[in-house]
This record gives C-alpha cells, sequence and structure tokens, in this order.
C-alpha cells in the first residue's frame, strides 16, 4: 500500500508539472507567426518574465536539401572554346570554363557574357552528364549576360523570382561550377542589395546584391536562389585580392537578369530605357540646400535638352524620391529600377522641388531620344568582320523612305573597313536580299561563306554604293 501511494503521488507530481507547462505556453507564452508565401520572414518571439528574444527566420524551410535538389540540377557546366593561333598545332583552343542556368525547358540558358566572350564554340554538360552544343541566342555586355540555346527538351529548369523581395539578412544558395566542381553548393546571407563595385563597363547598370555565400572561378553564370529554389540572381563576381573568394560575391539581380533576357530573346538585343539625367546621391548638405525633410532620394544635377525629362517637367536640382512608388534611396537603385523599363514605357517620378512633393508621369526613350524600339548588334561574328549595327529609327525610316540596317562603327584594319565603308552607311540589300532589320541581316550573316556584297546608300551622299568582302 505505501509504494502505490507512493507513486500515485509521483504521478499526480508530473501531471501538475506537464499541466502547468501546457497553460503557460498556451496563456502566457507570447508567439507570433507571420508567414508570407514570397519571400517570407518568420518572427517568432519567447517572453520570458525578464527578459524578451527575438529569432528572425528566412524563407521556410530553413534548411537547403530541397531548394538545393531542386536548383542544381537546372545549373549547368559550361566549356567555351577559342580559336588561338598555335605553330605546332592546327587548330588550338583556349578554353573558358563557367556555370549557365537552364530557364526553359526547352532549353534556354543564361550565363555571363564574359564566360563566353569571343567563343567559337559552346558545350554544355548537363548535372546528369548528357553534352550539348550550344548556339549564342544574344549578349549584352553592359550588363556580363548572354543567353544561348541548346536543342533539348523537358529539361528541370529555374523561375526567375522577384529580387525585390529579398531582404537583408535572408539565407540564400550559390550553385554553379567551381574549379571545375560540378554542382557544387554553398550557402550564405544577403549581405547588402543595390551595390556598385565598379565591374562593368556602364557604371549605370551596376546594382548587385551581395552576399557572403563562396563563389570561385567558375561560378560566374550560375544560381544565386532562395530557400524555396527561386532564382533570384546570376552569380557574377567577387572581390578578391587573392583572384579567390575572401567573404564577398556579387550576383545580378533577377528582376533585371530577366528583362535583358526577355529582350535578348525577343530583339537579340536589350532595350534600354532612358530618362536624360544625370543624378547624385542625396547627402545631408544636399538635403539642407534643398530645404528636404529627410536624407534620402537622388538629386539631378543637369538634364539632358528635350529628353524623357525634360518634357516631363523635371528640372535641375529636384530630388527624385520614388519610381512607380518604390522608394529610390541611392543611384544604384534609381539605375536599377530604371533599367527595368523598354523605351516607350510611362513611370510615375515622385520628387522634391524647394521642399514640396511633385508628381510627373515619364515616358522613357531609347539612346537617340525616341520611344523606338531600336536594335544594336556587337555580336562576335559582326566584330569578326569589324562592323557594329542597328535598326533605323520610325524618324530615320520617314526621312529616307525606306527599311534597312546603319552601319555605327567600322574598325579599323578589319574586312569591313579595306572596303572603305564608313560609319553611317544604311545597307538595304545583302547578297540582293532585301532586309528590314538586324534580325534579318544576323540570319543572313550566320549562314554565309565566302564572298558577301551589301549595297545600300549614305544619306549624305547620292547614289547607290556597293561593298563585296570575304567571310572568312
Amino acid at each position: 500500500m505505501k509504494s502505490n501511494s507512493l507513486f500515485l503521488h509521483y504521478l499526480v507530481t508530473v501531471l501538475m508539472i506537464v499541466g502547468g507547462i501546457v497553460i503557460y505556453d498556451q496563456f502566457f507564452n507570447e508567439v507570433e507567426i507571420i508567414d508570407r508565401q514570397n519571400s517570407s520572414i518568420k518572427n517568432v518571439s519567447f517572453a520570458e518574465p525578464e527578459r524578451k528574444f527575438e529569432f528572425f527566420r528566412s524563407v521556410a524551410p530553413t534548411d537547403f536539401i530541397e531548394s538545393a535538389a531542386r536548383a542544381k540540377s537546372a545549373v549547368v557546366y559550361i566549356t567555351a572554346y577559342e580559336k588561338v593561333n598555335n605553330s605546332l598545332y592546327k587548330d588550338a583552343y583556349k578554353r573558358e570554363k563557367g556555370s549557365g542556368v537552364i530557364i526553359s525547358e526547352s532549353g534556354d540558358i543564361v550565363t555571363n557574357h564574359h564566360v563566353i566572350a569571343n567563343a567559337d564554340y559552346i558545350e554544355i554538360t548537363l548535372e546528369d552528364k548528357r553534352e550539348f552544343l550550344a548556339e549564342v541566342i544574344g549578349i549584352d555586355e553592359s550588363t556580363d549576360l548572354a543567353l544561348l540555346k541548346i536543342e533539348a527538351t523537358n529539361l528541370p529548369n529555374l523561375i526567375f523570382a522577384n529580387s525585390d523581395s529579398l531582404q537583408v539578412g535572408e539565407w540564400i544558395l550559390a550553385i554553379g561550377n567551381p574549379f571545375g566542381l560540378q554542382s557544387t553548393v554553398t550557402a550564405g546571407i544577403v549581405s547588402a542589395k543595390a551595390r556598385s563595385i565598379d565591374v562593368l563597363d556602364n557604371k549605370d547598370i551596376e546594382s548587385f546584391i551581395q552576399s557572403d555565400a563562396v563563389i570561385n572561378p567558375g561560378s560566374s553564370g550560375g544560381a544565386l536562389v532562395n530557400t524555396s529554389g527561386l532564382l533570384m540572381g546570376i552569380c557574377t563576381a567577387i572581390i578578391s585580392k587573392s583572384g579567390n573568394y575572401e567573404g564577398l560575391s556579387f550576383a545580378i539581380p533577377s528582376n533585371l537578369a530577366r528583362k535583358v533576357i526577355i529582350d535578348l530573346k525577343e530583339f537579340g538585343a536589350v532595350q534600354r530605357a532612358k530618362i536624360g539625367i544625370s543624378i547624385t546621391d542625396v547627402d545631408a548638405r544636399l538635403a539642407d540646400q534643398v530645404n528636404l525633410p529627410f536624407i534620402r532620394g537622388v538629386y539631378i544635377n543637369s538634364i539632358n535638352l528635350n529628353s524623357a525629362a525634360a518634357v516631363a517637367g523635371l528640372k535641375k536640382k529636384d530630388v527624385i524620391t520614388a519610381i512607380e512608388r518604390k522608394p529610390i534611396n541611392s543611384t544604384s537603385i534609381f539605375y536599377e529600377e530604371i533599367n527595368n523599363y523598354r523605351p516607350g514605357d510611362q513611370i510615375q517620378v515622385d520628387f522634391f522641388r524647394r521642399g514640396r512633393r511633385y508628381t510627373a508621369k515619364v515616358i522613357l526613350r531609347n539612346y537617340l531620344n525616341t520611344t523606338d524600339y531600336i536594335t544594336v548588334r556587337n555580336d562576335k561574328i559582326l566584330r569578326d568582320i569589324g562592323i557594329e549595327i542597328r535598326d533605323l529609327n520610325s524618324k530615320e525610316k520617314d526621312r529616307l523612305g525606306t527599311v534597312g540596317v546603319m552601319i555605327i562603327s567600322v574598325s579599323k584594319g578589319s574586312a569591313i573597313d579595306k572596303t572603305n565603308m564608313e560609319p553611317g552607311y544604311v545597307v538595304e540589300y545583302f547578297n540582293d536580299i532585301r532586309i528590314s532589320n538586324t534580325q534579318d541581316f544576323m540570319s543572313l550573316l550566320k549562314n554565309s561563306t565566302g564572298e558577301i556584297t551589301f549595297r545600300g546608300f549614305y544619306e549624305r551622299y547620292p547614289g547607290v554604293h556597293p561593298y563585296t568582302f570575304n567571310l572568312q
């Protein structure tokens, strides 16, 4: 009896303890969970009598197994071969190795331009070891992006997500092929956004995602994904004194990459919008000078005559604070936002002038200050013969009464230079075939061999001027 009584006493005590824990958890412990589907942050706080701890988690789940498995199957190994002069071997090639991301089931692949620059042919190796030769659909040196295509179907692919939703401190994965080690996955956090690090020729384009996920030579063109396995960026650069990873890695945001890739797919070149101003970051001195109630935005130093900004009524010394209601806190954020649009797009610009807030509707233009889509091409095959080309804009077509392709530069010593062709020449016929735009021109050039004849004219010189050269 005594042992039974002791057992009942212990049992009651245990039940009281468990019951107390349950009651405390249900009624006294503060737990707040906020679940957002995209780029979610879960905030879980635990209250104690004298102190409060807060824990923040990135996009669920916080392990990387599922997202890594999903993403790495869509990351490819790229080997770019460039023919070099070598007295010992007739066919000697220099190899550049890197990474790429499959973005469609039908074989569209995005990578960095510097991975495939000057390549004579490009080999793609999938994670399952299948190999393909890739065609270059388009390149954009300004953003260091390129679009490739392989002939395949039902391929694993990644979806471009909204990189604006990324938050500093959020977990991300970098997937690529550093030092030839295929399908390498590394993890880190978003360290900063809208970074400019002076690695691109056009500084107005730079607005990188900075992270501490490890990338090394060979990772270029790989995927930066969140923990849901969505594509947030294209791994592009590191800052390093040794040439290898030292804690700083940078990726092109997916929003910008998506816009560039869509343009390359549709036009063969990027349709880049211009607003026509020069700007600088707002600091405390500038904010005081223009009577701003805060220290943020971009200050307009000057406005181009008859530009999109000038037509919309913006003026020198105005401070732009938002585009399409997105806060603009630096020049890199400003240019990142503008680069998401095409010529002809209308955007809402919020700005301050002499301490008062205004809004303007701005219709963006191209580099020729029109709203046309103008395709500028400088593909390797064009560089090999020594020219850059572009479409005629609507005003030129009306003025000249024709369609065709404008030669905008001729490289000294090139095959075209030897014909004495000059910039400003309008090509109407390619080997007696009428052409309307750069897409026609490029299609014919890629499928031509031997002797080629252009027929066209100069606006400032009367008459037809034919030029003939040999395609090596």
